[in-house]
């Protein structure tokens, strides 16, 4: 290793948060590809009497780094709490199951009896998660109580341990799981859902912008039942629809500790905010939380989930915008609120404003590019997406601009003809209305992209995105496009041609885009 890695490795060991019990690198964004590169780590590991908790999140974690870390957790018997996500950044996914099934080797080896499993946005497919699938089942994970990260394989990994733990007299008792944005898909929600309701011991269950429909709703909906103390229940951005709605609705009836309820962005629509709201009138007695945005309810239906709430002592936030309301069924909202001395519980509201679309296309817009992207939204948005899009964004300003076109562009699937011709259809909506409107500023967009992709510094200290081969590819599209200015291709090209991490994940789309802009170069 270089005099000077060593150095930066010194510096960023330096800043290593030591809590009681705790260990963390969190954040550090290291590189550990060998035993040496993580020298420093592993005797601050084997030093840490009493370690209980080590957080190594945000780094990139290579094979013989994990065995080296592994080799110092097999005498960790007192280690509970194991902080893994966003560990593998970079990596080929053949070095994730060797890496994973090292560390999970010694979990097992030292006796550690776990609490906290966080192994979520790592994206390492079903390979990946058999690499952890032993250590699920090994007794390590008896005692587990949160665990982020899923799948069919995970599904049947907790049965098993469930099974294996009950028989040994202490059944496992998971009680927190987040798997948020992974795409689950109907066959993930469905397996976990059977693992759900053997174990019934969840009280938080986060599974956000999963691409599950009424399907994996409603199976998931029967397990809930069979977890009585669960509080929080956040299923947003997935498709529930009316029979996933009315379904979920049923399941709620049989609770009577949930808090906190968020199924917005999940089309429950006006029959099912219906159903939601006669379970609210009947049971969740302690409810202080629910979010219905943006499902395609009508005003008859949102006044009946807003009077179904008018007696729960502990309510403190309802959350209706973006539904098909109007402006006089907002106002109607408010009132109804107001009148049960309510009117401080209710969220913002906005109303239609296309007559065209049965949602308010502002605050569906609003939900697509600017919070949590998907293909499903974007498709959503129907043959007029390219108009709404281009309406929505504001290209005075300059950030707001270059964050549409990253959101939409990381949905980007060269596989998909129906999503790649949206996504490009999107970015060419946005990029041209901007680039031909006479007073944007487009250097100032060029820096701010560069920044928001790690290729140049920020004063502002500006975090950038995580880049996916979308950003690049999109990037490839937008710059042989006419509205492009040319004399941005010199500035974009000597950009891509430096060496830089963060780029390292889209190698092929990197050299793509580096060989297009040689092309489009101008003359010297």
């Amino acid at each position: 290793m270089a005099s000077d890695d060593v150095a930066n490795l010194a510096d960023s060991l330096a800043k290593t948060q030591v809590d009681e019990g705790e260990l963390s690198y969190k954040g550090q964004g290291l590189k550990l590809d060998n035993a040496q590169s993580v020298e420093k780590m592993v005797k601050a590991i084997e030093e840490f009497d009493g370690l209980r908790a080590l957080r190594l999140e945000g780094n990139t974690i290579g094979v013989e780094a994990a065995q080296t870390i592994a080799k110092a957790l097999e005498k960790k018997s007192n280690l509970q709490c194991c902080h893994w996500s966003d560990m593998f950044t970079g990596r080929l996914r053949a070095e994730i199951p060797p890496a994973l099934v090292s560390l999970g080797d010694a979990l097992i080896t030292a006796g550690t009896r776990l609490k906290v499993l966080d192994l979520s946005d790592n994206a390492f497919g079903p390979d990946g998660v058999k690499g952890i699938e032993k250590l699920l089942k090994s007794t390590a994970c008896h005692t587990l109580q949160e665990l982020g990260r899923h799948c069919c394989i995970l599904a049947a990994a907790l049965t098993v341990c469930h099974k294996e733990s009950s028989a040994l007299g202490a059944p496992l008792q998971l009680k927190v799981f987040i798997a948020g944005r992974n795409r689950l898909e109907n066959d993930g929600a469905t397996a976990l859902a059977q693992a759900f309701q053997l174990i019934g011991s969840l009280e938080e269950v986060h599974m956000p912008q999963n691409g599950i429909n009424h399907l994996g709703v409603t199976a998931l909906a029967t397990a809930m039942q069979h977890n009585p103390q669960l509080r929080v229940l956040n299923l947003n951005d997935n498709t529930f629809t009316k029979r996933g709605a009315i379904a979920m609705a049923q399941a709620l009836k049989h609770l009577r500790n949930v808090q906190v309820i968020n199924f917005g962005d999940c089309l429950v629509r006006s029959e099912g905010a219906s159903a939601i709201a006669e379970t609210l009138r009947e049971g969740l007695p302690i409810l202080k939380e629910l979010n219905l945005s943006f499902g395609e309810i009508t005003e008859g239906a949102a006044l009946e989930v807003a009077r179904s709430v008018q007696h729960k002592d502990q309510f403190e936030k309802l959350d209706l915008n973006g539904n098909s309301l109007g402006e006089g069924g907002c106002e109607n909202l408010r009132e109804v609120m107001k009148n049960m001395n309510m009117a401080d519980k209710l969220g913002s509201l906005r109303y239609q404003t296309h007559p065209e679309l049965k949602t308010t296309f502002e605050n569906k817009i609003n939900v697509y590019p600017f919070t949590f992207p998907s293909p499903d939204k974007l498709l959503r948005l129907g043959a007029k997406r390219s108009f709404l899009i281009q309406q929505q964004v504001d290209v005075s300003d300059v950030s707001k601009t270059v964050e549409a076109f990253l959101k939409i562009s990381s949905v980007y699937k060269e596989d998909d003809a129906e999503v790649k011709s949206a996504v490009l259809e999107s970015i060419d909506a946005v990029l041209s209305k901007a680039f031909l409107t006479p007073s944007f500023q487009g250097l100032s967009f060029m820096s701010s992209l560069l920044v928001m992709l790690g290729l140049l510094k920020s004063e502002d200290k500006l975090k950038p995105v995580k880049v996916v081969p979308g950003h690049l590819q999109c990037l490839e599209h937008a710059v042989k496009q006419s509205y492009f200015p040319r004399e941005h291709i010199t500035v974009l090209n000597a950009f891509m041609a430096r060496p830089n991490k963060s780029l390292e994940p889209c190698g092929s789309a990197r050299d793509r885009l580096q060989s297009t802009l040689q092309k489009l170069k101008p003359e010297s």
